[in-house]
């Protein structure tokens, strides 16, 4: 069975390594810059966040981020953001929240170079590397952001350590994802035995539908024009669009996306 599950494991650890880096190759040139879904607050209070003029075409994708980093006061701290996409939101929350340095790692090389050549920050750097074996020492960092990222990982617990190991005492891990229904348990159990304390959570799924609706024409666009056809019903899950399998789930209830902020409690 454990072998079995293994196996599983790394073909879909394969599938992941092959997809990024296909999929910025096909992006890139409409620069691109947000892989991860988009939010919405029903009452309307995220209309409200100012973004620079170049920033508000991404505004719902910004609008995530902004849930996600703004649960803490990020002024001054050294930042690492895991499985960082095409770097907007580690840019974004560079130029905003104003840290003393932000670290963004992806496993996507492709994605990585595409990052230092587009976003030109004197305290934002990229690099290559594993969310399941980051390349720093112990107590790196006194913030790490993970968006939209975990459920392509192998072993979920074995990062949740990891997260830990690289976090300063008294330091934050600011986080979002969804699972689908079967996969539940398994995450409640993990984020329960993992060494980080919740400071809040939250379901954040109904905000990140409405997000999905007001980026679905854009992302729809996108999938039809860098997406060869047999792989638009992949692109149209992918992209959360209305009527894609992603979509019906997060509407039906089959899958849920939830926000954390945990701490890492001193020794």
């Amino acid at each position: 069975m454990l072998d079995r599950l293994f196996a599983i494991d790394q073909v879909r650890e394969t599938i992941w390594r092959l997809w990024y880096p296909y999929l910025t190759k096909r992006l890139q040139e409409k620069d691109v810059l947000f892989l991860n879904y988009a939010f919405e607050e029903l009452d309307d209070a995220t209309a409200k966040l100012q973004l620079e003029p170049e920033d508000e075409a991404n505004r719902f994708c910004i609008q995530l981020y902004h849930h996600v980093a703004s649960q803490v006061d990020l002024a001054g701290q050294r930042i690492l953001e895991v499985s960082c996409g095409h770097g907007g939101g580690a840019s974004w929350v560079t130029r905003t929240f104003q840290p003393e340095r932000t670290t963004a790692l992806d496993l996507n090389p492709k994605g990585v170079a595409f990052c230092q050549e587009r976003h030109s920050l004197e305290n934002l750097n990229f690099l290559q590397g594993n969310a399941q074996a980051l390349p720093f020492s112990d107590e790196s960092f006194s913030a790490i952001i993970n968006v939209e990222a975990s459920h392509c990982y192998p072993d979920f617990p074995g990062f949740l350590a990891e997260v830990h190991r690289v976090l300063q005492p008294g330091g934050h891990f600011l986080y979002a994802d969804f699972r689908f229904r079967e996969g539940f348990s398994d995450w409640e159990r993990d984020i329960s035995n993992c060494a980080l304390s919740i400071v809040k959570s939250r379901d954040i799924s109904q905000e990140v539908l409405r997000g999905m609706n007001q980026n679905a024409s854009k992302s729809l666009q996108l999938v039809e024009t860098c997406l060869p056809s047999f792989l638009h019903s992949l692109g149209r899950d992918f992209a959360g669009v209305p009527n894609s399998k992603v979509y019906d789930a997060l509407q039906s209830g089959e899958l849920s996306y939830r926000s954390w902020c945990f701490r890492k409690d001193p020794a």
